[in-house]
């Protein structure tokens, strides 16, 4: 049975091949909410996790103080661009759900906005992280149901779209 393969882009830069089998590749120990040390290769590393974007595969980590963007392609996402074609979908969208509880920081848009895939739409703070909800597809605001500093449930609507 073939392991599963990882490709981690580190900056839109440097890629780094990890296999899912391949455990001695990284040794992190949990030290705090968001926070992590880890021994690779002998050598300790001191990780913070900033933000994570789920719906893009990416997070902004701080290592040793300083900070990076990583994102990472399964195997479905390599072949796709093995094949050369694109996995981006738009489609109309006609509410931004909140994918887990957590404490509205910011709210980027307002009502009558157009948005597009990708767009940050508000800041979520769950965990004491920091979490850019982005438009999974294109739209208009109709109504922003949420208010910034209030707390959010699992699946409420945060965004009505048209």
């Amino acid at each position: 049975m073939q392991a599963e393969k990882y490709i981690a882009i580190v900056n839109d830069k440097a890629e780094i091949e990890l296999t899912a089998s391949a455990p001695e590749q990284l040794d992190a120990v949990q030290t705090g909410q968001g926070q992590y040390h880890i021994l690779h290769h002998g050598i300790a590393y001191r990780a913070e996790v900033i933000a994570v974007d789920s719906h893009a595969k990416a997070v902004h980590l701080k290592l040793n103080g300083k900070s990076h963007s990583v994102k990472i392609q399964d195997e479905y996402d390599l072949l796709v661009k093995k094949m050369g074609l694109s996995a981006n979908v738009v489609h109309k969208i006609s509410a931004i759900k909140a994918p887990m509880p957590g404490l509205v920081l910011s709210i980027l848009v307002e009502p009558g906005q157009e948005v597009v895939h990708g767009e940050p739409m508000l800041i979520l703070e769950a965990m004491k992280m920091e979490n850019i909800i982005k438009s999974p597809g294109e739209g208009k605001v109709k109504r922003v149901v949420v208010s910034k500093g209030k707390p959010v449930d699992k699946g409420a609507v945060l965004i009505e779209m048209e």
